[in-house]
């Protein structure tokens, strides 16, 4: 039997519990959770160049552990000399046992190599309990040899949570080790 990812096993033995004492929830199945991360790349140049679009999505399935989907233009724009079907960017969204290790290699190891970091903003939820990262260069994941970069391109990295809520989903990446401005980070 494979053994549960590090940051599963965490969120199980503290964060429910804390959670449900911040919250006053009586069932643990009522404390929210990360359901799925998305990963997005997009690419304004990957019309005109093949290689580009190969190099980013053979990155990100690097990156991920996960095949990526090639996202296509839905209609044509002209001003854009973008014609419907065009592929327009990258994606991958990542559930279950790979979520939880991807969130720990991101925490643990790729957000201290951001140059000049010094928290993510805690106001940058959605509104309905969702937050976006965005990150400008992919050579902060260990993952990624800087000799076959073909170009330096960023992404955004979305934690889709089980609440509507904002401050339960704040509480929660904390909680998970999510390093946000002004406050010193959880260990895990």
């Amino acid at each position: 039997m494979k053994q549960q990812p590090r940051l599963r096993q965490h969120y199980e033995k503290h964060v429910i519990s804390k959670l449900q004492e911040a919250f006053g929830f009586d069932n643990p199945m009522e404390v929210p959770r990360v359901e799925k991360i998305v990963i997005n790349s997009g690419l304004g140049d990957a019309k005109d160049n093949a290689k580009l679009l190969d190099s980013v999505v053979a990155e990100l399935a690097r990156i991920s552990g996960q095949q990526p989907v090639v996202t296509r233009a839905r209609k044509s724009i002209s001003n854009f000399n973008l014609r419907e079907g065009m592929p327009v960017g990258v994606k991958v969204t990542l559930r279950a046992a790979r979520m939880y290790e991807f969130m720990d290699r991101f925490i643990s190891t790729a957000v201290p190599r951001i140059r000049d970091f010094r928290g993510f903003n805690s106001r940058a939820f959605d509104g309905r309990g969702n937050y976006t990262v965005g990150i400008k260069e992919q050579m902060v994941f260990a993952e990624v040899d800087y000799d076959e970069i073909v170009r330096v391109h960023g992404m955004d990295i979305t934690f889709v949570t089980s609440t509507d809520r904002d401050d339960e989903a704040l509480v929660l990446l904390r909680e998970m080790g999510m390093p946000f401005r002004g406050e010193t980070p959880v260990v895990v």
